[in-house]
């Protein structure tokens, strides 16, 4: 709900005092970081993408963790052997629900973390002779397809050469050994390792094979999905129920195979922006490939997002089925939804979750009744919240040269438009195509847009606008439940899901209320319920 110009003033000066608490020069870098949203000052500007700074409690990642954790791990076929100690492979293996399938007699190696288990000894010697040992037991016990070197920080500092026990592997195996330079420490957060990832994806297995033709029509690459509690087989169910033929996903639920395949297809879904817009530029710049932004994350967004596709490949047969199948699995759902929005109506909601989800999920909280009063992101850049117009205009520093940005030419033998020039010109400002408009636009006056919401500040705005839930990460969310208010975790959705889709916004409605009417809130005070929140004196005098 938009709040007037008198109370957006308030609540400037709230945020101001907020950050009085912090030394001058952290006062004016995190001044920064934070917007008050107010549609009368035009486009609004926020700082995104630099370094933390030291003293500050962050909810980010690291380097590694994007790339193995988020990008690479839900690879099914694939052998993604850590180089470092057992701690990092842990943290990128069991933090995340990456869910995967296989057909009897494929390979699927998602349940299980590989790991050099760096010790002192490594450190001081050199771990090369231990990797190299790893690779062969790995190959030889579980016949991946591939094999994924992922280097910790430890292996950047004493130097290992990753690159050539690839080779040397590759060479004695037959088979894809692929190194990663994501040392922890590369880049300002997650988001460094992403685009790691997507270089090394692109390079090495997109349109690696010989295929030249998708397998069936309408065919799509899914982008940016990494099907945590099953999402991305919930979104499968939809689009293949109307028609789609889905090439690949990237990454969840994906294979070697697949992702070799991708270069057929005749459009990419990104759903997740900052992970995966690398790899969808350059499909568009080496293929041809368009990339269109969906959102599969609540009712309405699910449908719109159907719609565009529809639209984008304008077959009349196509746009009919995907109203039959929206008018379908909405009956199935309204219904129900309107039940938990009884329930759930007035409250209000923080939505500091990751990628795109502290902007997707905004929208599946405003179906069951709940407004968004605060939201940012762990690790996103200025045009995940200000909308990619901005990308000409943001200044790169050492941070962002620290990672290479590869350069794809066209494929002479395999670009090709995939619908005409003229198609495209009449559809472009109808659909988002190659473009993605940002958080902020979306919300409404009054509301706090902040990126890197450290641990200080959580507290501060959670005394300021006492919100009746948090969506949030693992590293806050208990702190965040002591403080009497439920925490519902999008990095792993506290073992639910899925949340994508039609039925994914119903089972996500139905956790929210879950968490709403749970008894177990009677026997948890608040802080500001047990100390006054304003104190004074009285003196004699009247002084």
């Amino acid at each position: 709900m938009a709040l007037s110009k008198h109370e957006i003033e308030k609540r400037k000066k709230a945020l101001e005092k907020i950050l009085e608490a912090y030394p001058a020069k952290t006062k004016k870098n995190r001044r920064s970081h934070i917007v008050v949203r107010d549609t009368s000052e035009g486009a609004q500007e926020i700082t995104a993408n630099t370094r933390t700074l030291p003293g500050i409690m962050t909810n980010r990642g690291c380097a590694f963790a994007g790339c193995k954790g988020v990008v690479l791990g839900p690879i099914k076929d694939m052998a993604h052997i850590v180089h470092g100690p057992i701690g990092c492979s842990y943290y990128a293996w069991g933090t995340r629900r990456n869910k995967a399938k296989t057909a009897e007699g494929e390979v699927n190696l998602i349940n299980y973390a590989f790991s050099t288990d760096m010790q002192e000894s490594d450190v001081v010697f050199g771990g090369e002779k231990k990797l190299i040992a790893m690779i062969d037991e790995v190959v030889e016990t579980m016949k991946p397809k591939a094999v994924t070197i992922t280097a910790t920080c430890p292996v950047g500092l004493i130097g290992d050469d990753i690159g050539s026990v690839a080779k040397a592997a590759e060479k004695k195996y037959g088979i894809p050994v692929m190194s990663f330079n994501c040392e922890g420490y590369k880049g300002v957060s997650q988001s460094a390792g992403h685009h790691i990832a997507n270089n090394v994806l692109m390079q090495r297995i997109i349109g690696s094979s010989d295929l030249e033709e998708p397998a069936g029509k309408y065919a799509i690459n899914i982008l940016g999905e990494y099907n945590i509690g099953g999402d991305s087989w919930e979104i499968e169910r939809v689009l293949k129920d109307i028609g789609y033929h889905v090439v690949s996903v990237m990454t969840g639920d994906g294979s070697y195979e697949q992702l070799k395949d991708a270069h057929t297809a005749e459009l990419n879904l990104v759903q997740c922006h900052r992970s995966i817009n690398y790899i969808a530029e350059m499909l568009e710049e080496k293929y041809g490939t368009p990339w269109l932004k969906v959102n599969f994350i609540g009712v309405q967004s699910t449908a719109q997002s159907l719609r565009d596709m529809a639209l984008y490949f304008g077959d009349p047969a196509l746009i009919q089925k995907t109203e039959e199948v929206i008018a379908k699995e909405l009956a199935q759902v309204e219904v129900v939804m309107e039940q938990y929005k009884k329930l759930c109506e007035g409250k209000t909601a923080f939505c500091f979750v990751g990628g795109s989800r502290g902007h997707h999920y905004q929208g599946l909280f405003k179906e069951i009744g709940i407004d968004t009063v605060l939201a940012g992101y762990e690790f996103a850049h200025r045009d995940d919240y200000e909308g990619r117009e901005v990308i000409p205009n943001i200044k790169m520093d050492a941070d962002n040269k620290n990672i290479e940005e590869i350069k794809v030419t066209k494929d002479e033998k395999r670009y090709k438009l995939k619908i005409p020039k003229e198609r495209l010109e009449e559809i472009k400002d109808k659909i988002p195509l190659s473009y993605y408009n940002g958080m902020i636009k979306d919300m409404d006056d009054g509301t706090f847009i902040v990126d890197d919401l450290n641990h200080y500040e959580t507290e501060e705005f959670i005394k300021l606008l006492k919100p009746d839930i948090l969506a949030s990460g693992i590293k806050d969310k208990y702190v965040i439940q002591k403080m009497g208010i439920p925490s519902k975790q999008l990095h792993s959705y506290d073992y639910s899901g899925p949340y994508a889709g039609f039925k994914g916004a119903v089972k996500f409605a139905e956790d929210v209320t879950m968490g709403f009417t749970s008894p177990t809130w009677n026997y948890i005070v608040p802080p500001w319920k047990s100390s006054p929140t304003l104190e004074g004196t009285v003196t004699e005098g009247g002084e």
